[in-house]
């Protein structure tokens, strides 16, 4: 094998202490199931956003995820961002304090948010929660999108997080300017974390007024609020950051910023920006490699859905989920709009693939925020998970259950939500999700928040046989998270998997940074090609499934 992976130790004892089906729970059932683990924690973590009777624009927008190793302790950690008094806009108790959780490895997490000095007590309403290492110390930092200045966390590398925002210049943007989501990613490939940040509009308290749907007080309508450019900053090492959002091309283009998705999907070798828009068309920004960006959502065919019209477009990922090689794209909408499946054409343009993949019967009747490409059951096919729940409570289907859509081969869906187990049913206004092996058994577990309620840590029942692999890349040259490496596996039957690095994943959230390859029956990877960001090119040979890899960047 390689020098440069390595095993990490320790995986069937910790595996062992997190697997406890509940009665009755086949030992050898067809699909995996999720259980809720939360409460097995002293977790006073509540998504507040503060809903008194008055309902204010970013109401319904709270909750953001954050998977991370912050103790480089090979467990992955849970952070939320949290809401705050309206219209203060302040963190006036702790009932709106951000939240850290460290994962103690036998089934438990530790609320270590005070210890890490990570509350936010000085923050404004917060939303997404972008993780990566920008300084490429080896250890997680966490950026947060706020309502006012947003804000970046470095990791000290002891436990503990100091507030660099400042000093940073990642806190500079324009006045009122409300960030939802952002996203790290090294756009010019010279080795350092640059962050994308898609904003919504602009919003004051004062400006805020209230509207009403036949008489009745509801959030008003996205159009009511004005567009504005999203932005990005370069990376200039030594902690600063410069915002380039005019010169790179970004701020030409005016959106309602929700979901980021991050890939190459051109397979030029430039890392692309896909950021799906409420009620106004989607962007797709493709790196020039100059440092520019060229804004081709109309002609690439994913500004629109099917019928040339704007929909609510909330979460947001990119993935092959067809093992073609090339990246494709998913958001969701709200009820009455299908989500959006777009179906990569070799890098030249997309199909809206929402209806021959059966996406439109599945979820017509749906209000989807959180989502992601998720190879739940450890089949090679990437499936569809969805937190749904609707803006409002003005019906009585707004509150809504989580969906798992089963990938059929790379052709269409299957909505097997109700084989998913109790606890991943649980009505309510769900919002943030994001992805993680939290066990390190190989099976991807959900971290999921709903408004005004407890998270809920579901984990993988991991019980269908299936086999797998997960990559844990560490760039040298490249950034240390190696976010923009793409991997193409070849198991020894001759099946192509397809996978890459990134976090951003669905709505305000940030996912493992680790490849995750479902391998079904077989127990090898003949090749793992690995293709890091500038282009350097590795490869293992013959690597034995079951195991947790950590591959380096060769010098």
């Amino acid at each position: 094998m390689n020098r440069s992976a390595a095993i990490f130790a320790g995986l069937a004892g910790a595996a062992a202490l997190w697997l406890s089906p509940g009665p009755g729970v086949r030992a050898t059932a067809r699909r995996p199931h999720f259980t809720d683990i939360a409460p097995r924690s002293a977790i006073s973590y509540i998504t507040n956003n503060n809903y008194t009777g008055r309902k204010y624009f970013q109401q319904p927008m709270c909750g953001g995820i954050g998977i991370l190793d912050y103790d480089a302790d090979g467990r992955m950690d849970i952070f939320f961002s949290n809401g705050a008094q309206l219209p203060e806009l302040k963190k006036t108790s702790p009932s709106f304090y951000n939240c850290l959780l460290r994962n103690k490895g036998d089934g438990t997490f530790e609320d270590v948010t005070a210890k890490a000095g990570i509350a936010g007590e000085h923050l404004d309403y917060s939303y997404g929660v972008a993780v990566g290492d920008y300084d490429n110390d080896g250890f997680p930092d966490i950026f947060i999108a706020n309502t006012g200045k947003n804000t970046l966390y470095h990791n000290n590398g002891n436990g503990t997080f100091t507030d660099v925002t400042d000093q940073s210049g990642l806190g500079s943007k324009p006045p009122k300017t409300l960030s939802v989501q952002a996203a790290w990613f090294d756009y010019d490939n010279d080795g350092l974390l640059d962050l994308v940040v898609s904003n919504y509009t602009l919003w004051t308290p004062e400006g805020d007024h209230p509207c009403s749907v036949r008489g009745v007080e509801a959030y008003c309508h996205p159009q009511t609020y004005p567009a504005v450019p999203h932005r990005l900053y370069h990376n200039l090492g030594g902690g600063k950051f410069e915002d380039v959002t005019e010169k790179s091309g970004f701020g030409k283009s005016l959106g309602k910023g929700m979901g980021i998705g991050i890939a190459d999907f051109n397979n030029d070798g430039w890392m692309d920006v896909f950021i799906a828009n409420d009620t106004e068309r989607n962007f797709l920004f493709l790196n020039q490699g100059n440092g520019t960006f060229k804004e081709v959502g109309l002609e690439f065919g994913v500004a629109y859905n099917e019928e040339g019209a704007t929909v609510s477009a909330m979460g947001a990922d990119a993935k092959d989920y067809d093992n073609d090689g090339f990246v494709d794209i998913f958001y969701n909408n709200l009820m009455g709009q299908t989500w959006a499946l777009f179906r990569n054409l070799r890098g030249r343009s997309f199909r809206y693939s929402s209806p021959s993949a059966k996406i439109v019967q599945l979820s017509e009747h749906l209000s989807g925020w959180g989502n992601g490409f998720i190879d739940y059951d450890n089949d090679g096919w990437k499936d569809i998970f969805s937190a749904n729940g609707d803006v409002d409570n003005l019906t009585p289907s707004s509150a809504q259950h989580d969906t798992m859509f089963e990938n059929g081969g790379g052709k269409g869906f299957v909505d097997v939500s109700r084989d998913m187990g109790e606890d991943f049913l649980r009505v309510g206004y769900q919002r943030g999700s994001a992805f993680a092996d939290l066990n390190n058994d190989g099976f991807m577990d959900l971290v999921v928040t709903s408004l005004n309620r407890k998270p809920r840590i579901l984990l993988n029942s991991a019980d269908n046989g299936n086999h797998w692999l997960l990559l844990k890349l560490v760039g040298r040259k490249a950034n240390r998270d190696a976010i923009g490496a793409k991997v193409k596996l070849t198991t020894p039957s001759g099946r192509t998997l397809y996978n890459h690095v990134t976090g951003s994943v669905g709505f305000m959230s940030t996912s493992d940074l680790r490849l995750h390859f479902g391998l079904g029956s077989e127990t090898m990877a003949a090749n793992i090609d690995i293709e890091w960001p500038g282009g350097a090119v590795q490869t293992l040979k013959d690597t034995r499934a079951d195991r947790i890899l950590r591959i380096e960047e060769p010098r």
